[in-house]
């Protein structure tokens, strides 16, 4: 059986937890949430107030969580209102997992700011010996529930009431830190401002001698430490965090001073070589629109060259080429049109060619897509791709479709 240090119980967790608890969350699943107010009142006769209304507040939290955790285990999950907001989704949180297995054999890794446990899980999952710290007691119980219930399988979580910036590392044996990147402003951009600090943090794992530490995507590349190697994630096209990896040791999983970019649910990964900046070039037959972690990563030199492609704008991070090939790490669209940049002889060309479904994609353009659109006054069985753009440093229309590599 898990532990708590520091336990702070907490009733709602606790009534939830209990078998009217549960029967109420199981008839709460697909509630509306528009209906809510009539829905309360009605359980209100039959069940305690406190009750309906914890209930009530964990099935929103559910719902919201399903998109990272998915159906089946979001329903078994208990969350915070934080917790669902920066929890690591399950898909990028297994990944993680697998890495570690080749970074710490050892099975065993301590999970600094562990919040509702969603990096916890996949690692127990995993087979590793998790010990999870955080402050918020709550919290705390939340983790400790939720990895015994979605992990029962492996060994059972330590869970530590405490203050990272002064938790005792002596024993640990793999870091993973995932500090606080929100406050009560929303977004922290400093990496100084993270709670912990990153440097705080990086300092911790080079202590421990392995470990990997959560950072946001748009992390700028001159921050991030030479002795680390940095890896982008983006799961269904859309980067979702970066990661920094470190092993004293030198395993060949990680490789300081390395930027990496790697696209769930593929598993693709494209590792950087240190090329210089692609050439601009005339705007070919395809265009080439880089994973949005490969662009994060640095990479579009790697993919530019595997696709014998230059770009289009030295800004710009579209690829051209002549040549459809195909790759994971890029979308291929056959352009059709180049245009100067014209709202009115756009709207001309898609009303000539009946075009009722257009995907408006903008690089280095300041209009709206929702806003073209409306002015399109689109109408028609056809469908394009418009991108808005920069060719060489003037304002471009590209038009095409998705092309088949």
């Amino acid at each position: 059986m898990g532990r708590v240090t520091d336990r702070v119980p907490s009733s709602s967790l606790a009534d939830l937890l209990s078998a009217e608890g549960q029967a109420l969350l199981a008839e709460l699943r697909d509630h509306d949430p528009a209906r809510e107010l009539a829905l309360a009142t009605r359980l209100r006769r039959e069940h305690p107030a406190e009750l309906v209304s914890a209930a009530l507040a964990q099935a929103r939290l559910r719902q919201r969580a399903v998109a990272k955790f998915g159906a089946e285990d979001a329903y078994r999950m208990y969350f915070t209102p934080n917790g669902v907001e920066q929890a690591t989704r399950s898909s990028v949180a297994a990944h993680r997992a697998a890495r570690f297995h080749d970074l710490a054999p050892a099975a065993a890794v301590t999970d600094l700011c562990c919040g509702i446990g969603g990096d916890a899980i996949e690692l127990a999952r995993a087979g590793f010996a998790v010990t999870a710290v955080d402050l918020d007691p709550l919290t705390c119980e939340i983790a400790r529930t939720n990895v015994r219930t979605l992990a029962p399988g492996g060994p059972d979580p330590t869970v530590i009431r405490a203050d990272v910036l002064e938790y005792d590392l002596t024993g640990a044996r793999a870091l993973f830190i995932d500090p606080a990147r929100r406050g009560g402003r929303g977004r922290i951009f400093d990496p100084e401002a993270y709670s912990p600090p990153l440097s705080w943090a990086v300092d911790a794992v080079r202590r421990v001698g392995t470990g990997a530490v959560k950072i946001a995507p748009g992390i700028p590349h001159e921050l991030i430490p030479d002795d680390f190697e940095a890896e982008w994630i983006s799961d269904g096209g859309d980067v979702k965090e970066a990661v920094l990896w470190y092993g004293a040791d030198g395993p060949e999983a990680v490789v300081p001073g390395a930027r990496r970019a790697t696209l769930l649910p593929s598993g693709a990964t494209l590792t950087g070589r240190g090329l210089p900046d692609p050439s601009v070039r005339k705007t070919g037959r395809f265009l080439y629109e880089p994973d949005g972690a490969v662009i994060r990563a640095h990479l579009v030199a790697e993919v530019a060259e595997e696709l014998d492609g230059g770009l289009i704008d030295e800004t710009i991070a579209y690829i051209t080429a002549d040549e459809p090939r195909p790759t994971p790490y890029a979308t291929a669209y056959e352009i059709t049109d180049e245009l100067p940049f014209s709202l009115k002889r756009l709207k001309a060309l898609l009303r000539e060619r009946e075009v009722g479904i257009l995907t408006v994609k903008k690089r280095g353009s300041a209009v709206e897509p929702e806003e073209l659109r409306r002015r399109m006054k689109l109408k028609g069985p056809g469908t394009s791709t418009v991108f808005l753009t920069r060719v060489a440093g003037a304002p471009t229309m590209l038009i095409g479709h998705p092309a088949r590599t």
